[in-house]
């Protein structure tokens, strides 16, 4: 509903926000020089923070990420549009998105056209593990795919979407 619901220009943006539960800052600051096609991977390597880019959160948070289908799509679209440019979701002057301006421009009042409850666009990252974790992908590598140290965090936040694979109860 959402990614059918906003902006043409801000679709290809919320997709791949949907389906690789990259972090606010890490989408903002993704350069084309970190898409690798041929291998079908975002390289998380920088995030966009406080109008600076800078090294990712921690350590664990420089990753590979697959791009699935939907995402590889979204991102090639993206490219007619910003492949000229340095970062792969910019504003006109090339610049990355500004998360307080998106929120507060395009998330919040898509939310409330579409009445759902307000939350961050943050949550899509939630989104992601949830999907993943839903269709029995090993949590292991969602929480490395996630950028997580450990599975401690997944465990904690995620383990109710886990499916019950013995059946018993």
């Amino acid at each position: 509903l959402l990614i059918g619901s906003i902006r043409k220009d801000y679709r290809n943006y919320l997709k791949v926000r949907f389906f690789t539960g990259m972090r606010s800052g890490e989408i903002h600051g993704l350069k084309w020089k970190y898409v690798d096609f041929e291998r079908n991977l975002i390289l998380v390597r920088e995030a966009f923070v406080g109008g600076e880019d800078e090294y990712t959160k921690n350590d664990s948070s420089q990753r590979d990420i697959p791009m699935n289908q939907v995402v590889k799509a979204a991102m090639l679209e993206q490219q007619k549009a910003t492949g000229q440019m340095t970062y792969v979701f910019c504003n006109r002057a090339g610049e990355p998105i500004d998360t307080n301006n998106f929120t507060k421009r395009v998330w919040y009042p898509l939310l409330r056209h579409l009445k759902l409850d307000l939350r961050r666009p943050y949550q899509t990252r939630h989104t992601a593990a949830t999907l993943w974790l839903a269709a029995g992908e090993s949590p292991a590598w969602v929480a490395t795919v996630l950028g997580h140290a450990s599975q401690e965090m997944l465990w904690r936040r995620y383990a109710r979407f886990l499916p019950n694979l013995t059946r018993q109860d």
